[in-house]
C-alpha cells in the first residue's frame, strides 16, 4: 500500500481490499520506468492493475495533457473499460477525464479530442493510426506517459498487431520516455510477447509480471440425451438441454464459432424456449445500435442468455454471468480459457462452463481441450515478419502528418519488432510503390501519392491523397456486403454480397434473431420485412477456425491410448473399439490412409487432423493429381479431422499422391488459377491504400472494389509479376487462407509415416466425414429425412463387426 497515494489507499480500504501481488508489481515496474507485460487469469483485476500506475501518477502529479493511451482490439471493450474505470474515479472524486475514440465516436468529439484530449483515451489500433496521421499528433502525444495494450494475444501476431507496433514506434519517437504495458490472460510464449512489446525488441526492458492462479474452472462436457451424434458441428441437437441450463443459471453466455452458427443456435434455442426467457444474439454483422442495445441489456441484468461469437471473447465482462456454454468444439485451449473467463469474473470462484460437442470427433476434441486447460497448456503463438501492405499504409499515414526523411523513417520502423529485419532495399521498394504504384502503374496520376524532393525529403503529392488516406485507412477488410434494412430505413446489420446474390424477393432468412423476407434489393441495400415463413441461415465467408495443433496432438494420443477410453461415453468407446477391430487407429505422428468401395464409388480417407482449411487445400491438390493419373475423382469433403475423396477408380498407391513436389507444382498452379490469390490481392490492395473503399461523399460497393482490384491484378500479373503487392498477396494466400504450414507438415509426415489400409467397406472412423457428402447433395426440403436414412445405413455398415 505504500506505493499508493492516500486517496487510493482509502478507496481500497473502504472496500476491504488489498492490492494483489501482481497489482503491486505493476506499480513497482512503473516507478522504475520499466515496460511491463502482465499475464493473469480473468477476474484477477488485470485492467485495474494496468491503470493503477496511471491513477497514482495523475493523483500525485496532475496534468491537463493526455497521460495514458489504452488500446483494445474491440470497440465494445473500450466502451466497457471506460464504464468500469469511471466507477473508482467518480467514487474518489478525481478530476480525471476518460474518453473513448473509435469508429463510432462522433466527428465533433474527435476534432475536440485532438485539441483538448482527455487524461486517459481509450481507442483501437486503427483509430490510433488515424490520430498519428494529423500534423498536430506530435503535440497531442508529446507528454504521453503510458500505452496500455489490452488482450495483446488477440492481435499481436496479426496485421493489426503490425499496425499497432508501428504506431508505438512513432509514439516512442515523439516521447522517448514513453512506457509500454500489455495485458493478457492467455499467453503461451511470454518472451515472444515481451519482444513484441519492447522498443527494438529488447526484452530485458520489459518486466514479466505473472498473476496468481485463480480457482480452477468447473468445466463439463454435456452428454446429450441418447447418444453423441455421428455428424454436425453446431450442437443444436442439445437445444432443450441448453435452455434447461439457462433456466438454472442467472445469466448465460452461449458461444458459437461463426456468425451463421450463432443465428442457427439462437433459432434452435428460441424454439425450445417454452418459458419465454429473455434471450438475445450478438455478432459483428449486426448494426452498432443492435449491439449496443444488447450490451446495455446484459449490463443491466435484463437478459437470461446471450448467443454470441468471438465479438464477446475479449474482456467485455458482466458480473451477473454465471455460466458459459460453448456450442461445438472450442478449437483451442486458449480460446476456451478466454471464454470460460467470461463467467463469474472473480478470481476466488470457479467459472462454470459447459461444452456441447457437435459429433464424436468433437467429443474427443472437447475432452482434449479440457485436459489442456487443466494442464495449463496454451495454444502456440505464431509470430511472423510484419506485412508490407500494413507498412505501406503506416508510411502514408505518417506522411499525411508531415514530410519525412528516409533514413530516420527506416530507423523508426526497424525499432518495431515485426519490422526489425526490414532491409533498406525492401523499405525502398515500399516507398517506390507508394510513390507511383510500381513501374507497371506509373503512368496513372491517381497512384502517385508520395513525391521525393531534391533534398531527399518525402512528402504527400497532393492534399487529396491525405483525405483519401483518412477515409480508407484500416486493417480489417470487410467482405463485399449489403445493408439489411426495413422499409423505414432502420438498419439491422449487413450480410455478405455472395449470400445476398442468392436471394430473390419473397425469399426469407434468419438475421438478428428474426425471420426476414426479402422485399427488394439494390446495389447497397437488402430491404426486408418480418415474416413467419421458414427461413434459411445466412453464410459468411470468414476463415473457419481450425483445431489448434496442440489439441490435434492430444486427439491423436487419445486414439492410440485405449487405457484413456474409460473416460469417454459408451457410444464413443464402442466407435473406437469397432475401428480398432475393423481397421486400425493411427499412432501419434502416423498418417492413416484408408481406401474402400461404397455404393459404386471408391473412397480414400486421410486422417491427418490438420484442420478444415488445410484439408480443403489438400483435397483440391489431390483431386488435380488424381485426374492426371486417370483415377477419375468426383469430389471431396473434409472436416477438421479427416479428408474424404471419392471417385470412379480405386487408389492403389496413395504414396504417389502425397509426394513433396505437390506443393511446388499443383499448389502453385491451383492458387494462381483459383480466385484465392485474387481475393488476397484485393485485401492487400485495400490495406496498402492502392484501392479506395470510400470516396468523399460516396462509399464504393463491394463489386466496384472487386472490379478495380481485379483489373489491377491482371495488369500486374502480366507486366510486373514481382510487384510488392503480388508478393504480399501470395504470403497471405499461403499463410492465412490455406494453412500451408500445416499442409506442408502433413506432406512431410506422409513420406515416412503413411499407413495404408485397404478395406472392403466403410470404416467407423470414416462415418462422420462421409455423412457430409450427403449433406451437400440432398435438396434442402428433403434434407432431414433423407440424411437420417443415409446416415443410419452408413452407420450400420461401419459398425457391423464381421
Amino acid at each position: 500500500m505504500d506505493l499508493l497515494p492516500p486517496v487510493l489507499e482509502q478507496w481500497f480500504a473502504a472496500r476491504d481490499w488489498t492490492p494483489r501481488a501482481h497489482q503491486r508489481a505493476m506499480l513497482a515496474a512503473a516507478r522504475r520506468g520499466d515496460h511491463a507485460l502482465l499475464v493473469a487469469p480473468t477476474g484477477a483485476g488485470k485492467t485495474l492493475a494496468g491503470f493503477l500506475p496511471t491513477l497514482a501518477d495523475l493523483i500525485d502529479r496532475p496534468t491537463d495533457r493526455l497521460h495514458t493511451l489504452y488500446v483494445s482490439p474491440l470497440k465494445a471493450l473500450a466502451v466497457d473499460v471506460r464504464r468500469n474505470l469511471l466507477t473508482p474515479i467518480e467514487e474518489m472524486a478525481l478530476p480525471i477525464r476518460v474518453e473513448t475514440r473509435t469508429g463510432d465516436t462522433p466527428s465533433d468529439r474527435k476534432a475536440r479530442q485532438r485539441v483538448k484530449p482527455p487524461h486517459i483515451l481509450l481507442t483501437t489500433p486503427e483509430s490510433l493510426s488515424l490520430l498519428l496521421s494529423y500534423p498536430d499528433a506530435a503535440l497531442m502525444f508529446a507528454d504521453l506517459q503510458t500505452v496500455i495494450v489490452d488482450e495483446v494475444h488477440a492481435f499481436a501476431t496479426q496485421k493489426r498487431g503490425d499496425l499497432l507496433s508501428l504506431s508505438m514506434a512513432r509514439l516512442q519517437t515523439i516521447n522517448p520516455g514513453l512506457r509500454r504495458v500489455a495485458l493478457s490472460a492467455t499467453v503461451a510464449d511470454i518472451d515472444a510477447y515481451r519482444a513484441w512489446l519492447a522498443p527494438d525488441g529488447d526484452i530485458d526492458t520489459v518486466a514479466a509480471v505473472l498473476g496468481e492462479a485463480g480457482a480452477e474452472p468447473n468445466v463439463t462436457i454435456l452428454i446429450p440425451q441418447g447418444r453423441v451424434p455421428w455428424s454436425g458441428h453446431s450442437g443444436k441437437y442439445a437445444a432443450s438441454q441448453v435452455m434447461a441450463e439457462i433456466a438454472a443459471h442467472q445469466t448465460t453466455l452461449v458461444f458459437c464459432n461463426t456468425r451463421g452458427l450463432a443465428e442457427l443456435i439462437f433459432q434452435s434455442l428460441w424454439s425450445a424456449n417454452d418459458a419465454n426467457l429473455p434471450i438475445a444474439i450478438h455478432h459483428g454483422s449486426l448494426s452498432i445500435e443492435a449491439r449496443r442495445k444488447v450490451e446495455s441489456a446484459m449490463a443491466d441484468g435484463k437478459l437470461r442468455a446471450l448467443v454470441a461469437t468471438a465479438s464477446l471473447d475479449l474482456g467485455v465482462d458482466w458480473g451477473n454471468v454465471d455460466c458459459v456454454i460453448q456450442m461445438g468444439a472450442p478449437k483451442g485451449s486458449s480460446r476456451l480459457l478466454q471464454r470460460i473467463g467470461r463467467a463469474n469474473h472473480r478470481l476466488d470462484q470457479s467459472s462454470e462452463a459447459i461444452l456441447i460437442p457437435g459429433n464424436r470427433f468433437e467429443y474427443l476434441e472437447a475432452r482434449a481441450a479440457l485436459d489442456a486447460v487443466e494442464a495449463g497448456e496454451r495454444d502456440a503463438d505464431d509470430f511472423r515478419a510484419g506485412s508490407l501492405d500494413v507498412l505501406a499504409q503506416h508510411i502514408m499515414g505518417l506522411a499525411c502528418a508531415g514530410p519525412f526523411r528516409e533514413e530516420a523513417m527506416l530507423a523508426e520502423i526497424q525499432s518495431a519488432t515485426p519490422y526489425s529485419a526490414l532491409t533498406p532495399q525492401a523499405f525502398a521498394a515500399v516507398l517506390y510503390f507508394i510513390e507511383g504504384g510500381g513501374y507497371a502503374l506509373r503512368a496513372y496520376d491517381r497512384f502517385k501519392r508520395l513525391t521525393r524532393d531534391p533534398d531527399g525529403t518525402w512528402r504527400v503529392s497532393h492534399p487529396r491523397f491525405i483525405q483519401q488516406h483518412r477515409l480508407n485507412a484500416g486493417i480489417i477488410v470487410d467482405q463485399p456486403a449489403l445493408a439489411v434494412r426495413f422499409a423505414n430505413g432502420r438498419k439491422l446489420g449487413t450480410v455478405e454480397e455472395g449470400f445476398a446474390a442468392q436471394l430473390t424477393p419473397g425469399d426469407s432468412f434468419f438475421f438478428s434473431g428474426m425471420a426476414l423476407e426479402v422485399v427488394k434489393m439494390d446495389t447497397s441495400d437488402l430491404i426486408v420485412r418480418a415474416t413467419s415463413k421458414q427461413a434459411r441461415i445466412p453464410s459468411w465467408g470468414g476463415t473457419r477456425m481450425a483445431m489448434s495443433t496442440r489439441l490435434a496432438d492430444r486427439v491423436r494420443t487419445f486414439l492410440a491410448s485405449p487405457d484413456q477410453w474409460h473416460r469417454f461415453p459408451p457410444d464413443v468407446r464402442e466407435w473406437l473399439d469397432m475401428q480398432k477391430l475393423r481397421s486400425v487407429l493411427p499412432q501419434p505422428g502416423q498418417l492413416l490412409i484408408e481406401t474402400f468401395p461404397h455404393e459404386g464409388r471408391h473412397y480414400l480417407l486421410c486422417y491427418s487432423f490438420e484442420g478444415w482449411n488445410a484439408h480443403q487445400s489438400l483435397g483440391m491438390l489431390l483431386t488435380r493429381r488424381m485426374e492426371s493419373q486417370g483415377l477419375m475423382p468426383l469430389g471431396f469433403v473434409a472436416n477438421d479431422y479427416a479428408l474424404a475423396i471419392y471417385g470412379m477408380k480405386p487408389v492403389i498407391d496413395p504414396q504417389s499422391l502425397f509426394s513433396a513436389d505437390i506443393l511446388d507444382h499443383e499448389f502453385i498452379d491451383w492458387v494462381e488459377q483459383s480466385s484465392l490469390l485474387k481475393r488476397a490481392f484485393r485485401d492487400v490492395a485495400v490495406i496498402s491504400g492502392l484501392i479506395e473503399r470510400q470516396h468523399p461523399g460516396k462509399r464504393k460497393t463491394g463489386r466496384q472494389v472487386t472490379f478495380s482490384t481485379d483489373l489491377i491484378y491482371d495488369v500486374l500479373r502480366k507486366y510486373q509479376p514481382d510487384h510488392l503487392l503480388l508478393k504480399a498477396a501470395w504470403a497471405d494466400a499461403r499463410a492465412r487462407m490455406t494453412d500451408v504450414g500445416r499442409l506442408g507438415d502433413l506432406i512431410d509426415r506422409a513420406a515416412t509415416t503413411m499407413l495404408h489400409v485397404t478395406l472392403d467397406r466403410v470404416s467407423p472412423l470414416a462415418v462422420p466425414v462421409l455423412i457430409l457428402i450427403g449433406r451437400e447433395h440432398v435438396a434442402q426440403s428433403a434434407a432431414d429425412d433423407a440424411l437420417l436414412i443415409e446416415a443410419e445405413a452408413l452407420v450400420a455398415q461401419a459398425m457391423r463387426p464381421d
